[in-house]
């Protein structure tokens, strides 16, 4: 394992904890599979799905060959995390247009998004560099997890979250956690670079996903899908982008496997990013080579509220590798696919929703073949953001289109019965 600069080649100890080269680029792990044995590593994460309480049970570490080998296994800060369903919904194939889609439901991990596949493997790689202090900038759901996986090592956390667009109920969790929490009157790119210019004099091991080890950890959640499907993917893989670290984990990821000869095929990848705060699809939309910021962003799916990603010169890396694309969505077309997904029983946060709802889109704008397959990632749990249920189902907005209001009812026989379907 080595660190490699993605803009100069430059490479560095894996150790390093400068998260920029000097010539500016982010850093990039690359590892060295030329020695593993497909079928080999294949028998072993069968045998360890049967796994119970060891960090094998974990649906990160369960594939440890292909995220970290190098590090000890009394370092390994783990909550089981993975292990998330996918489901298969008629409601989804209905509203999508689609005959085979699927939707994996990150939102089912311990912290309740998929942060933890990444936040696992950077605590741990802090705590085997013996960090006791770590720390993230965050619209929510990194704080929370970071809280969690920091309480879990006996560490302490501190995280910096905008004072405005986001959800109380992951700064509640953060601070349940017992993490030390700073509301900052600024957003989530002015944190990011709070942080890049101070973390190290502070002592502080950040764990946004400028950390490549973030990454590394996130690659299982696109290990952990084609396991379940037994190494057959489906012909589209789409995630939504707001900071873009899960759109460069699931490429790197699929990277990984076709080298290793697990899959024959790469899917194509489709990034969907909210209207409001969508500077990455406005570049691949424009042809352009460079990310201009947006620096007031908005959209009701906080998660995806960041005008600046710092991630996306490795997403661009991921669409070119996967011949992908992107898409933007608006949020009153994220709330309605939020709403169809909830109602399907699964449920998620408003984020995770631009995911059916940019497939909705392009299959739409023919794309995606109707005909073709589509696997939606789900990122955060349906109680992230309460508000946002509170005001599409009981709020005075005329684009609820299934708005789903309660009854006040009299509690007689003859009065339920008129309800009764």
């Amino acid at each position: 394992m080595k660190l490699i600069c993605i803009d100069c080649g430059q490479g560095m100890s894996s150790n390093n904890l400068n998260h920029h080269c000097t010539c500016g680029g982010l850093l990039d792990i690359v590892q060295d599979f030329h020695n593993y044995d497909a079928d080999f590593l294949k028998h072993l994460f069968n045998e360890r799905l049967s796994e119970r309480m060891t960090p094998y049970a974990s649906g990160v570490w369960r594939y440890k060959e292909l995220i970290f080998p190098e590090l000890p296994e009394d370092c390994i800060i783990t909550k089981y995390e993975g292990n998330t369903g996918l489901y298969s919904s008629e409601l989804i194939r209905k509203y999508t247009g689609l005959s085979q889609v699927s939707l994996k439901a990150q939102s089912e991990n311990p912290s309740g998004s998929f942060k933890d596949n990444g936040m696992t493997v950077a605590v741990s790689h802090g705590k085997s560099l013996g960090f006791k202090n770590f720390t993230c900038t965050s619209t929510g759901n990194t704080s929370s997890s970071l809280a969690m996986y920091a309480s879990i090592a006996h560490a302490n956390s501190y995280v910096f979250v905008p004072n405005k667009d986001i959800s109380i109920n992951k700064v509640l969790q953060t601070i349940a956690y017992g993490a030390h929490v700073f509301s900052i009157s600024g957003t989530y790119d002015d944190g990011i670079q709070f942080l890049e210019e101070n973390a190290s004099d502070l002592g502080l091991y950040v764990c946004n996903s400028i950390n490549p080890f973030r990454i590394e950890g996130q690659k299982s959640i696109i290990y952990e899908i084609a396991h379940y499907l037994n190494w057959n993917l489906p012909e589209w893989i789409v995630v939504p982008g707001g900071a873009l670290s899960n759109a460069t984990a699931l490429g790197k990821g699929l990277q990984d496997l076709f080298s290793l000869g697990f899959i024959d095929k790469v899917p194509r990848v489709a990034i969907v990013q909210a209207e409001g705060a969508s500077p990455f699809h406005k570049m691949i939309a424009q042809n352009k080579s460079e990310l201009i910021p947006e620096p007031r962003p908005y959209t009701r799916a906080s998660a995806l509220n960041i005008g600046n990603p710092p991630s996306w010169k490795k997403a661009m890396l991921s669409l070119r590798q996967t011949n992908g694309t992107t898409i933007s969505v608006t949020d009153d077309e994220i709330l309605d696919a939020k709403a169809i997904i909830d109602k399907s029983g699964i449920g998620c946060e408003p984020a995770s929703a631009a995911t059916v709802a940019g497939l909705r889109k392009l299959v739409s704008q023919q794309v995606i073949d109707k005909e073709e397959s589509a696997l939606c990632i789900l990122t955060g749990n349906i109680l992230k953001d309460t508000d946002a249920l509170n005001e599409y189902h009981f709020g005075e907005s005329n684009h609820s289109t299934f708005k789903n209001e309660w009854q006040p009812t009299s509690l007689t026989y003859d009065t339920i019965k008129k309800y009764i379907v």
